[in-house]
């Protein structure tokens, strides 16, 4: 299993929202390029890295502070926010990241996200950020009408190389991951899954880890590893062992 910290970029600075919201924003680093070097320092294999403003604007707003994570690691970077086109995804391909994430487009534009899939194979992650079941969209600034199951059963054989699922009642408040429904929607697709929102501690990894039982492709973690609750290095030796 794969340990992703996250780089959340608020106005060229790495940030954590509090479930989501745009005004409830803790900074810990002014100097995104840093941050991730730090990362790759430390062992990790990948940086999961959103453009928060370009989540909301719906085109790319952070782009020096990305370009500055791709020029400072030899990692991979999958990236996600404000990417709802065609044009947009062969932007940050070229760029040099690895994979990108959709998600408005992928509830929106189900045939378009295909495209995307069949245009880039193995390139293009889809999110699904789960607001009590339902699947919430525009940088988490609304809430559909579409059940996050249903979602991932539809996009099931779309070609999506991963799901990033995230529990947004969960995120940046620090009291455990969702492992239940991560681990239920791993169980039942074959898509891979990458679980985000509430990790916590360790032991948060050790849980979903034991209930993951090697279900899940991978964990993302972003406050807690700011905080120094979860040492990403002992993170990524967690998670490579196999399962006592």
């Amino acid at each position: 299993m794969i340990f992703f910290p996250a780089i959340d970029l608020k106005d060229g600075q790495c940030v954590r929202l509090l479930k989501g919201d745009m005004n409830k924003v803790t900074v810990f680093n002014d100097n995104p390029g840093g941050q991730a070097k730090s990362f790759e320092d430390l062992g990790c294999q990948w940086l999961h890295v959103v453009d928060l403003n370009g989540a909301f604007a719906g085109h790319p707003v952070n782009t020096d502070a990305v370009v500055s994570i791709l020029d400072a690691v030899a990692i991979p970077v999958q990236l996600g926010g404000g990417i709802r086109d065609l044009e947009t995804i062969a932007f940050w391909l070229d760029k040099g990241v690895r994979r990108v994430i959709l998600g408005t487009l992928a509830l929106r534009d189900r045939p378009l996200f295909e495209a995307a899939c069949r245009r880039f194979p193995g390139r293009v992650a889809v999110a699904i950020d789960a607001r009590d079941g339902f699947v919430a969209v525009e940088g988490w600034a609304e809430t559909s009408t579409v059940k996050a199951v249903d979602l991932a059963d539809g996009l099931e054989g779309a070609g999506a190389a991963a799901i990033v699922y995230t529990d947004i009642g969960r995120d940046g408040v620090m009291q455990g991951p969702g492992i239940e429904a991560a681990v239920a929607l791993a169980a039942r697709l074959s898509t891979p899954v990458i679980a985000s929102g509430g990790v916590s501690s360790m032991d948060d990894l050790r849980a979903l880890k034991r209930a993951a039982a090697g279900l899940l492709e991978g964990v993302i973690s972003g406050r807690a590893v700011y905080d120094g609750r979860i040492d990403p290095a002992a993170a990524v030796a967690l998670l490579k062992e196999s399962v006592g």
